[in-house]
């Protein structure tokens, strides 16, 4: 018997939820992880860098669809340090948007929660030699891979939650997260389960973030609940999610990624000094419309002087030169003007990824890579 494909939020049933929330995830199912807490594998950065790389992505894609949904990784950047000058990028960034009185957070209370929206081409403009060195660590191209496969999108939101900070309601991420019921009720449900396959969340710990910070809540397994972008309102469903979830600390340079359509929220920070932030990464399918815009070939120009004295340098090996270009310049081919931007080698034209990487290892001066840059850009104008 063929079920419908169009339903509505009547067709929602927590003892359906609960089920798939009440598996168990074990070690032995997961044997690149370190151990398993609260559901959650635990991995370690340094065996995630060293394993054999389709392995991994293997592993990480089963942890996100068939699994527990998510998984951390202790020490994701082995050098706090890094951690602590990027920080200082976004502090910067605080600080210019308050002088100008911009308003940051829209999904909290004024005032408990500081935001930078579109932080990825923010921190890129400000201070390029910090971006290039924080966004080198090749564990963040690997794990949005293991998801979303080659040419994502990278976007970053800087979310600071002050002592005070009070508990988010849980919910579902972008795409259909962001919509309202009505709206969800008009997609087939094989667009329901689509939805989750077109982003990644994830986060990098900031500052060490014990429970009484109030790190994310999380509810593993229920990802696999297909109704569940029809559920996440319901005051059963925030019952169940309030009983059940859980939390994990995590300390500095950890990181948190998991599926968009896993339950999960803020948690309420009960410190009295201790201000939790996370630059949260949002990473997108190329098949998929990312949640902001930001400016890429701006970003690329930015990097690029710094970028092309660490590869003449060889201060970076081509793995992490690799992780960079990925986060500022696209890697998608389309949409493009197939008039005047036709195929390169084969069906698609050349991507802004290819051309820096090109010029990069071509060694191009500054003026001839921008040239270039723009003469791409203009071929693909309708």
């Amino acid at each position: 018997m063929m079920s419908d494909a169009f339903v509505r939020a009547d067709a929602v049933r927590l003892q359906d939820f609960s089920l798939l929330c009440e598996q168990q995830a074990r070690r032995e199912h997961y044997p690149l992880c370190a151990e398993v807490q609260a559901n959650v594998p635990i991995y370690e950065g340094h065996r995630l860098r060293t394993s054999d790389r389709q392995a991994v992505l293997n592993e990480l894609h089963r942890v996100f669809s068939q699994g527990p949904g998510v998984l951390v990784v202790r020490q994701g950047f082995d050098d706090p340090a890094v951690i602590d000058r990027h920080s200082a990028v976004f502090e910067a960034i605080f600080a210019t948007e308050a002088e100008a009185g911009v308003a940051a957070d829209h999904f909290a209370k004024a005032g408990s929660n500081g935001r930078i929206w579109n932080a990825l081409q923010k921190a890129a403009l400000c201070s390029p030699a910090s971006f290039v060195e924080y966004y080198a660590n090749p564990l963040l191209g690997l794990i949005a891979e293991a998801w979303l496969g080659p040419d994502f999108q990278v976007t970053a939101q800087v979310n600071v939650v002050r002592p005070g900070g009070q508990a988010q309601q849980p919910h579902r991420d972008y795409h259909l997260g962001f919509q309202t019921e009505e709206v969800v009720q008009r997609y087939p449900l094989p667009l329901h389960v689509l939805s989750q396959y077109l982003t990644l969340q994830g986060a990098v710990a900031h500052t060490d973030m014990p429970l009484a910070s109030g790190p994310t809540q999380l509810l593993p397994f229920s990802q696999q609940y297909p109704l569940g972008y029809l559920a996440w309102r319901r005051p059963d469903f925030i019952d169940y999610f309030q009983q059940h979830a859980v939390q994990l600390p995590l300390a500095k340079g950890d990181l948190l990624f998991f599926n968009p359509a896993l339950f999960h929220a803020a948690g309420s920070n009960h410190t009295a000094d201790l201000h939790r932030m996370a630059n949260l990464l949002q990473i997108s399918s190329a098949f998929g419309k990312p949640m902001e815009t930001l400016d890429r070939q701006r970003m690329m120009l930015a990097l690029y002087p710094h970028l092309l004295q660490q590869a003449t340098d060889h201060l970076l090996d081509a793995e992490s030169l690799a992780a960079v270009v990925a986060c500022c310049a696209d890697g998608y081919a389309f949409p493009t003007n197939l008039d005047t931007d036709p195929p390169l080698h084969g069906l698609a034209p050349q991507t802004d990824q290819q051309l820096m990487v090109q010029a990069l290892q071509e060694r191009w001066p500054y003026d001839t890579f921008a040239e270039r840059v723009a003469r791409q850009s203009a071929k693909r104008r309708a």
